[in-house]
């Protein structure tokens, strides 16, 4: 739902693509709420790094059957690899009008509420960003 949101609000110079196996079904025990408030601050954090163009991907699937995984995908400015825990402390920002909260509330909803994990799975300064999401599978 967030996705779809975001898609018809913003910038139409960003493409963008959601990738699942319509097929195939996966599980996983969810605060509804607080989950798409995760996925709605990685899309807005995305379409910062792009500045409102570029390519936008999100994609769902079950890793090893054990964990479901989200990745949104970015084109944007990348994040140096000094910072990839850097960027979930509480108070870092790189945003002049940011306070710095929300990849560490993010973080915390993932761990406290979901038992589960958000990471940046890669990035490359001037390419853009793969950052995961983790959630058990049932």
């Amino acid at each position: 739902k967030s996705f779809d949101d975001y898609s018809s609000r913003s910038s139409k110079l960003i493409d963008y693509h959601f990738d699942t196996d319509e097929d195939e079904k996966i599980y996983a025990m969810i605060n509804q709420q607080l989950f798409s408030w995760v996925i709605e601050n990685l899309v807005k954090n995305a379409i910062d790094a792009m500045e409102g163009k570029g390519t936008l991907r999100i994609k769902v699937f079950s890793k090893d059957g054990k964990f479901v995984q989200v990745q949104v995908t970015d084109t944007g400015k990348g994040i140096p690899k000094n910072l990839y825990r850097k960027i979930f402390e509480p108070g870092y920002t790189t945003k002049r009008r940011g306070w710095g909260l929300g990849l560490s509330l993010t973080k915390r909803i993932m761990e406290d509420y979901h038992d589960g994990k958000i990471l940046v799975e890669k990035s490359e300064v001037g390419v853009g960003t793969t950052m995961s999401v983790l959630l058990k599978e049932l």
